[in-house]
């Protein structure tokens, strides 16, 4: 995870939680993150094999969210850039890189071509926005 900005900082010490703040936070508490994140490790590329893919977790956060929010790839990419409790929830700084709509892209079809999509579609659709 990247060190939070200072804008990300004064963000989280704000006194009222938004319903979408509420909500990722409620999600980050009952997902298994580390159970699903097991699953994708042994086909998720590694460090050296070419640019330096994002940390695991944070390309599963974007995911999950891309699929409670129904935003395609694009419209995900530039949520991470707009709305600050998405980009917490995944681990994101604006200080540091952000994903952009091919690598999430490219994310979705990993989990496709593993098959693991429907193993995590139980999570996905079980809760909804």
């Amino acid at each position: 995870m990247n060190q939070l900005s200072f804008a990300d900082t004064e963000f989280t010490s704000k006194r009222r939680k938004t319903r979408k703040e509420l909500f990722l936070s409620r999600m980050d508490e009952l997902i298994p993150w580390q159970q699903l994140e097991d699953q994708i490790e042994p086909f998720y590329p590694k460090a050296g094999n070419g640019r330096r893919p994002y940390p695991l977790s944070t390309m599963l956060r974007i995911h999950f969210m891309q699929n409670w929010y129904n935003m395609g790839d694009p419209a995900m990419e530039d949520a991470l850039y707009e709305i600050t409790s998405m980009r917490l929830f995944a681990g994101l700084s604006l200080e540091g890189a952000i994903p952009d709509h091919t690598t999430i892209m490219n994310f979705r079809h990993l989990l496709e071509k593993h098959k693991l999509g429907a193993y995590f579609g139980a999570f996905r659709t079980a809760i909804s926005v």
